[in-house]
C-alpha cells in the first residue's frame, strides 16, 4: 500500500490546507500519516503552556483520527522549530519508517517561521530518504523508491511580502469538505485563539472560504486544495506525479505549470 505523509507546523494547519487531499489518498488506497512539528503550546490566551500542550495533542489525535489517518507526536513547541540536525533526524527517521510516496509540507513562502522551518525539514528529510549514510533518531534503514514533495498554499494565498501565490495542482475536495470541516472542528480551543490573534472570526468559515477560493481558482471545482510540485531532483523521475495519477479526474494541472514542464522545468 503506497504511504502519504502530511508534515505540518502546528496543530490544524493540515486541517486548513492539506486534509481534504488526505481524504482523497485514503479513499483511493491509501495509507495516510499525520505529523505536525510543534506540540501547539502558545495557541491559547486561557491555558497555560503546559496545559495547552494536552489539550491540542488530544485535539489533534481526534483530528487524525477522523481524518484515518496514522498520528505522529510532535517533536518542538511553538517558536522553537528551527532548521537543526536533531529536529531533521527525528523527521528522516518518520518519513523512513512509513517508506512515504507522497511528503505533503507547506509552501516555502509563509506568513511565519514556523511554517517555513517546517518546509525546509519536511523537504530535507524526504531527500534523505535513500542516503544510508545520513542516520536517522532512532536510526531507521533508508529506502530507494521515489519520494515526491508538494507544497500546500500559505495563508491567504501571499507570500511574506504580499504577493500572490499561484496553485500548480489542484485536488477536488468537494466530496470530504463535510468531514474536512469536522477534522477541524476537533480542534476546539483554537476557535477563540485564532479569533483573538489573527481576526479569523469563525476558523471554520475560513477554511471553508478560503478552499472555495481555491476551487474557483481551478475554474472546475466548488472546493479545491491547491499544490506546488517540488522539483524531482534527488526525489524521483522528472515525470513522477504520484498525487496526479491517484486523484484522476479530480485533479487538475494548469497551464502555466505544463508550460513550466514543458521548458524542463
Amino acid at each position: 500500500m503506497p504511504s502519504a505523509l502530511a508534515i505540518f507546523a502546528h496543530p490544524d494547519d493540515i486541517e486548513f490546507v492539506a486534509a481534504g487531499t488526505l481524504l482523497q489518498l485514503r479513499r483511493r488506497g491509501w495509507e495516510t500519516h499525520y505529523l505536525n512539528v510543534s506540540t501547539g503550546n502558545c495557541g491559547s490566551v486561557e491555558f497555560s503552556a503546559a496545559k495547552t500542550r494536552r489539550v491540542r495533542l488530544a485535539e489533534a489525535k481526534s483530528a487524525a483520527k477522523i481524518l484515518g489517518a496514522h498520528f505522529h507526536p510532535p517533536m518542538a513547541d511553538d517558536l522553537e522549530i528551527t532548521y537543526d540536525v536533531k529536529l531533521l533526524r527525528r523527521l528522516a527517521a518518520v518519513v523512513r519508517e512509513v517508506k512515504a510516496s507522497i511528503v505533503l509540507t507547506h509552501s516555502p513562502q509563509d506568513y511565519m517561521e514556523d511554517h517555513m522551518n517546517t518546509c525546509r525539514l519536511a523537504v530535507t528529510a524526504a531527500f534523505a530518504h535513500c542516503i544510508p549514510n545520513f542516520v536517522s533518531s532512532p536510526k531507521r534503514a533508508a529506502y530507494f523508491h521515489d519520494v515526491t514533495v508538494y507544497h500546500a498554499m500559505p495563508h491567504s494565498l501571499l507570500d511574506p511580502l504580499r504577493r500572490f501565490v499561484a496553485p500548480g495542482q489542484f485536488v477536488n475536495t468537494t466530496a470530504v469538505q463535510a468531514t474536512k470541516l469536522k477534522a477541524l472542528a476537533a480542534h476546539k480551543s483554537q476557535q477563540g485563539w485564532l479569533d483573538v490573534s489573527q481576526g479569523m472570526n469563525s476558523y471554520l468559515r475560513s477554511m471553508d472560504e478560503m478552499s472555495r477560493v481555491v476551487g474557483r481558482l481551478s475554474k472546475k471545482f466548488r472546493h479545491a486544495e491547491g499544490w506546488r510540485r517540488h522539483l524531482h531532483y534527488g526525489f524521483a523521475g522528472r515525470d513522477v506525479d504520484p498525487l496526479g495519477d491517484a486523484q484522476g479526474k479530480d485533479h487538475l494541472v494548469n497551464g502555466a505549470y505544463e508550460l513550466a514542464l514543458a521548458r524542463g522545468a
